[in-house]
Formats: structure tokens, sequence, C-alpha cells
């Protein structure tokens, strides 16, 4: 049964589920000040003390900024037209509630001509892999089916195959055994030293703050085309041993 709760967003906004550390963790503050802002409050922050790089640290981290410390599982989407928010918030917190808490161990690597975080195991990468998968499943009657414009749009990248069905069939080409779970750090970065320094600045950090606890997770808010998303709802997974199947 849908809950009663006022939208505050118009027919443009569109939802993600995000992975997104605790807002008291270690985790958390590291990732929203690497990034200078912070995606609960949307208030600025002050950026770290970066490693040498080309440029300042801000201009390197454009893009991440706008959508928050995060880790995608559920790829941004407008709700179809017969769902509510909150519906959304429901359908959420019933999902949440199955979803049985680990930890996860990471590391920062570079992604094609970006930084990011990522499992350190290929156990870590299965266990995120069917967290996101299970994600997809649960989500998608809630939102609309990409048109047949995006998608021949999305066609036009360079894509193998499997992506391909899998964009056709799922309207997004990285999903489940195409799926990599990432913390991105970094925009798009010409120059390899950038990348390198901030590889070696997050080695350290990830050491220093341990694994991650995969603990919960977020619906995020776009609220127009090209706003900032905002961490909206955070969604503890509630599980215990044994009744997860």
């Amino acid at each position: 049964m849908s809950m009663t709760i006022q939208n505050p967003w118009t027919a443009q906004a569109r939802f993600a589920i995000y992975y997104a550390p605790a807002r008291a963790s270690d985790w958390w503050g590291a990732g929203s000040t690497w990034l200078a802002r912070d995606a609960e409050s949307d208030e600025p922050l002050n950026p770290h003390e970066a490693p040498a790089l080309s440029q300042p640290l801000a201009k390197l981290t454009t893009s991440p900024r706008r959508y928050g410390w995060h880790g995608t599982l559920v790829a941004p989407f407008h709700l179809a037209e017969h769902v509510t928010v909150a519906d959304l918030l429901d359908t959420a917190e019933r999902w949440a509630h199955t979803q049985l808490p680990f930890e996860l161990p990471v590391e920062a690597a570079t992604l094609g001509d970006f930084v990011a975080l990522r499992p350190a195991t290929p156990m870590g990468d299965d266990q995120m892999r069917a967290l996101a998968a299970d994600a997809l499943r649960t989500f998608t009657p809630l939102r609309i089916a990409p048109s047949a414009a995006d998608i021949a749009k999305r066609m036009e990248s360079p894509l193998t195959e499997r992506q391909r069905e899998l964009l056709v069939e799922w309207g997004y080409p990285y999903v489940l055994d195409e799926f990599r779970f990432h913390m991105t750090l970094s925009s798009s970065l010409a120059h390899a030293a950038d990348r390198a320094a901030i590889v070696e600045w997050w080695h350290r950090e990830a050491q220093r703050l341990g694994p991650l606890s995969i603990d919960g997770a977020a619906i995020f808010v776009e609220p127009a085309p090209g706003e900032p998303f905002r961490l909206w709802q955070r969604l503890a997974f509630t599980a215990e041993q044994g009744q997860n199947a």
C-alpha cells in the first residue's frame, strides 16, 4: 500500500538507486570532502588537500560532484506515469529490508580516463553485481522505458553485442553481467599523471578507512535536468543471516 507523502518534484525529476556510505561514517566524510559537496545536505565543503595535480582538484571533480558521493546500483530514471514517489519509497524500503549487509574491500583504479574506487576482490565484485541485479529487477517496473530514440542514440556508442542486447532489454547496456560497481573520484582526465596521483592518494585513503560497509542504499533525486543530485532517502539493509535467499 502506498504511503501518503508530499511530492516536491515535477515530472522532470529523475530518481536513482545508489549506494552511499552511512552519513556518520568516515567514508561519507572522506568522499564528500574530496568532491567538495555533501549530497545529503547539498552544502559545499572545503576540499581535501589534494595531491600534486595539473589543475585545482575542484576542476578535476566537476562531473562526480554533481552526482554526489555514490556508487550506482540503478541508473537514473523517470517514474512511470502511474507510479508515485510514495510507491517508489515503499518499494525501496521493502527491497532494502530483504538485503543482507556485508563488508566490501575496495581499491582505487583508473577506469578508462577517470579514477574510481572499485571492489578489491572478485568476491566483492560478484556481491555488488548481485545486489545491483536484484535492484534492477525490483525497480524496473516503476520507471519509464527508454524511448526508441533514446535507445538509438545509445546504440551509436561503441558497445559489444552483449551490451546491445542488454540495452534493448533493460534500457541500459551496463547491467547484470556487464555491471561493474565503482565510486567515481574524478571527471575524465587527459593527463595520465593526474590519474596516477589520484590513484596513489586514494590507495592510502582506502587503507586508512578500511572496507566499505554495504549496510544500506539511498534514493537520489535530480530535481530537473542538469541540476545536482540530492540524497533524498536512506534505505537501511536489515535482513538477517539466512533471511536473504
